[in-house]
């Protein structure tokens, strides 16, 4: 079953590339949201995490902060 994924970036965030790059990579559909455009998103992620840092995903509503390649792989069964 589809794990439903959440990315918040911004344009100039080269980490925020390199992860919709690996998600791509291993065909995880994602949604993008540009926290540069999106003040509400922007501080829906600060509520959530604490953090106001890019990039951060939600994977099933659970926040991922930074690109944490192990705990994305355990989290999306990416081998």
């Amino acid at each position: 079953m589809a794990k439903n994924v959440i990315v918040f970036s911004t344009p100039t965030c080269s980490w925020c590339r390199k992860l919709k790059s690996y998600l791509k990579e291993n065909r995880i559909k994602f949604k993008d949201i540009d926290v540069s455009r999106d003040q509400r998103a922007a501080s829906d992620m600060m509520r959530k995490t604490g953090q106001q840092g890019v990039p951060q995903m939600w994977i099933d509503n659970r926040p991922v902060v930074g690109f944490d390649k192990a705990k994305i792989d355990r989290m999306l069964d990416i081998n």
